[in-house]
């Protein structure tokens, strides 16, 4: 961006900037006194550090003030950098949706999070952010969504495009998700997409290196985004039009980093030295220092763009109504801007002390017992701000209901049919997946609601993990037509690649974050762009690892949808163990707001199938995990009872009363329980074999009914609590699973019995099944042995 000197101001936008400024000033009163009343006021009963980022929020304050007291429109999505939290409650403050009594909860159990929380801190949040360059970018995924249901006309015409803004700390650029996301929203031809990076050049622990910012330049602008730098204020390009200007903005282009930042902490007296040593000769560069105050010479110095309204202002202004190219805003910034340790390396985490506390609170004109008030310390009309503010666009409803949306329900059918398996016919669950989908993708009779809802998406493994027969189907989205090359060459090929604004499948790179960041942002369908949709992600199982941080943050937010991960476990053979999974089980377990489960029969998916999509949409429902298998196993003729195969297991041969033994299996190991099974009941007639189709809602239900038990009597026993009721106190249990055995060790917890579990807890290699479950103890004879000793113990 080529900035140049001020024009003149018409009287009405001048009065407006003055306006603004007194926002800023206020911004900055209040995010710093949260952060201070957290630490130094409220009584603190463990003596733990509250902590809380001054700096960090005094860096973006005038950034956000443009943002959102003259740019941001309603429908606008924000993804707020982590650190500003303060800085958002408190523009909320200032727009009547935060009160006073909750800013003073900030970081105390029940109140104000320390990030902003889509789930704890209210529908004013659009994206959470805290696991740093996450919530930046889910705000490009986001626009890809809107752009689908938007195509796809789901939406209410009422509700308008938005822009997707994220506001975005310099250090989150070292997180390698960001450049994964941004090659993404490439790929895809995002728009309506502002990263603005508050570039004060200071991380967590030190200085950013020099010349970042033209690394950083070069990347976005690759990627197809303009990149506008907005460096100086105003007051500095008025200095550059001087004689001796071009020398001033010469020294400041070149000067470190991390001398810029040590002259700022010293001030004006260490800028005049700095300035006079290496300019002191050069023509005019006097006539524009020495009229200068200590304290106005370093406010000149210290006008970076990043903090003048105005130049920010009209930045964003020209960029509006540049189109909707997607486009990086380099804001310069001084971390800690305005406050005594502004510039300082270590200020990250860096909080005012009382004594400066004090000089501050004289400085910004607050009365002690009204640092809440809104209008305090501002020398203009009250009622003149008051309307400024509620005139903003911002600060204008959505929706009467706000800045949440309200989706209806999409009717799911009673039940899924079971694919139809002729007698010999052995099917796996990723088989039995892909019959499902792709006849419901047939969208005949009560299937055609919910199949036009349906959204799939991968990281280029759509085939491997059979959504192939979906695809062929509904058609892969893209905001452009593009043909199929191979079918208009009329090359033999079982896939149908044709993109389209039509499709129903988004088709990603091999990239893990951007899966679970692209679910996120479908999850959230409902809520940002009026359109609830029922996503499904497909992903190699051992690979879940990879974009687990992604797919937490989506389970934070309270994003619904169905993860379908396949193949898994060691099953899996010849693939070798970077393709076996061992911990995923147990991620399953621990994840909140996600259901995990493995069926090990068609029947069994097709149940769960059902209930994912049920599940997704209720209000205290959550996203669901299936754990499929490649291994093919034939398929029982029965019936079976759903809310069994939910909560989490059934008995296919319950215990005789008083059973001294049992063997609970989950998932593509079926076949060896079953065998083993066949041999111990010929010894033992009253042994059980118990199905697990999820430890993870066994274990939860069991945790519940415990909060229950200790909160008062008479409340009804868990799932797993009435399954293992027949057995013997004492008994033994077998549990096996491919996956790590903790996932259904916990079970002899529940009334005392013995267990031994079986399963994979060390890296796999290649091999057949039977050579692997034999090296890893989930054959027949493991089995046995394993019963033996319970038995004789």
């Amino acid at each position: 961006m080529n900035q140049q000197a001020s024009p003149i101001r018409a009287p009405d936008e001048a009065r407006r900037l003055t306006l603004l400024n007194a926002v800023e000033r206020k911004l900055l009163w209040l995010s710093a006194w949260m952060i201070h009343n957290a630490n130094h006021i409220r009584p603190n009963r463990d003596g733990l550090k509250v902590g809380g980022h001054q700096a960090s929020c005094a860096s973006v304050i005038s950034i956000l003030t443009a943002l959102y007291f003259d740019i941001l429109k309603p429908a606008d999505r924000v993804a707020v950098k982590p650190h500003a939290g303060p800085v958002f409650h408190s523009m909320n403050l200032l727009f009547g949706r935060q009160s006073a009594e909750r800013m003073d909860t900030l970081r105390q159990f029940g109140g104000v999070q320390p990030y902003p929380s889509r789930i704890k801190d209210g529908p004013e949040v659009d994206f959470s952010t805290g696991s740093v360059g996450l919530g930046v970018a889910l705000a490009s995924f986001g626009s890809l969504v809107q752009d689908y249901v938007r195509l796809k006309k789901l939406n209410p015409e009422a509700i308008p495009a938005g822009r997707h803004v994220a506001i975005v700390g310099d250090a989150e650029l070292d997180e390698g998700n960001i450049y994964e996301a941004l090659l993404e929203g490439w790929k895809h031809d995002i728009r309506n997409v502002w990263w603005v990076v508050d570039y004060n050049r200071q991380s967590l622990d030190s200085v950013v290196q020099d010349r970042l910012f033209g690394r950083i330049e070069g990347l976005f602008r690759d990627m197809g985004w303009n990149v506008v730098t907005i460096k100086y204020g105003r007051k500095l390009q008025a200095a550059f039009a001087r004689p001796g200007g071009e020398a001033l903005r010469r020294f400041i282009d070149d000067c470190p980093n991390s001398l810029y930042s040590a002259l700022t902490f010293q001030g004006g007296a260490a800028w005049r030295s700095a300035l006079l040593a290496e300019l002191g000769r050069e023509e005019g560069v006097r006539a524009i220092i020495d009229p200068l105050s200590d304290d106005e010479l370093a406010a000149l110095m210290n006008n970076l763009g990043g903090h003048d309204v105005e130049t920010l202002m009209e930045a964003f202004r020209a960029q509006d109504a540049a189109g909707d190219q997607p486009t990086c805003f380099i804001a310069y910034t001084i971390k800690g801007m305005g406050l005594p340790f502004a510039g300082h390396k270590d200020n990250h985490a860096g909080l005012m002390t009382k004594e400066q506390m004090e000089g501050f609170r004289r400085d910004m004109g607050i009365r002690p017992g009204h640092e809440w008030d809104v209008f305090e310390g501002l020398d203009l009309p009250e009622a003149e701000l008051r309307a400024f503010i509620d005139a903003v666009p911002f600060a204008q409803k959505l929706t009467p209901e706000g800045r949440s949306l309200v989706s209806p329900k999409i009717p799911i059918p009673a039940v899924f049919p079971v694919p139809t398996v002729p007698a010999g016919r052995k099917l796996a669950t990723q088989m039995a997946f892909g019959e499902i989908l792709s006849g419901i993708g047939r969208g005949e009779g009560e299937y055609g609601p919910m199949a036009g809802r349906i959204v799939t998406t991968s990281p280029d493994v759509t085939v491997s993990t059979n959504l192939g027969p979906w695809v062929n189907r509904r058609g892969i989205f893209d905001r452009h037509l593009k043909n199929d090359v191979f079918r208009d060459a009329k090359l033999a090929s079982a896939q149908r690649w044709g993109m389209s604004p039509q499709g129903q499948h988004v088709e990603l790179g091999i990239a893990e974050q951007n899966l679970f960041l692209m679910l996120a942002g479908l999850g959230l369908a409902d809520k940002l762009y009026g359109a609830r949709l029922l996503p499904i992600g497909t992903v190699y199982d051992p690979f879940v690892n990879r974009g687990l941080d992604a797919l937490i943050y989506g389970c934070y937010m309270d994003a619904r949808f169905l993860l379908v991960s396949t193949p898994s476990g060691l099953t899996l053979a010849p693939e070798g163990g970077q393709h076996q999974s061992v911990n995923t089980p147990l991620i399953g377990m621990a994840q909140d707001r996600l259901a995990a489960f493995e069926p090990a029969f068609a029947d069994e998916l097709a149940i769960l199938m059902r209930h994912a999509f049920a599940h997704m949409q209720e209000p205290d429902g959550s996203s669901v995990w299936l754990r499929l298998s490649t291994r093919a196993l034939e398929q029982p003729q029965r019936t079976l009872d759903p809310a069994q195969v939910i909560a989490g297991g059934y008995w296919v041969v319950p215990p005789a009363e008083g059973g001294r033994i049992a063997i609970a299996y989950q998932g593509p190991v079926a076949p060896e329980a079953m065998s083993a099974f066949e041999a111990l009941r010929a010894e033992e007639p009253g042994a059980g074999l118990l199905a697990v189709t999820s430890p993870d809602r066994l274990h939860q239900g069991w945790l519940d009914s415990r909060k229950r038990a200790r909160s008062g009597p008479g409340a009804a026993p868990s799932h797993i609590e009435t399954l293992l009721a027949p057995l013997a106190p004492g008994a033994g249990i077998v549990t096996l699973l491919d996956g790590h055995p903790a996932a259904l060790d916990w079970m002899g917890g529940v009334r005392g019995h013995r267990i031994s579990a079986l399963g994979v807890d060390r890296f796999g290699q290649g091999g057949d099944i039977p050579a692997l479950y034999a090296e890893y103890g989930l054959d027949e004879a493991a089995i046995l042995d394993a019963c033996a000793q319970l038995l004789i113990g």
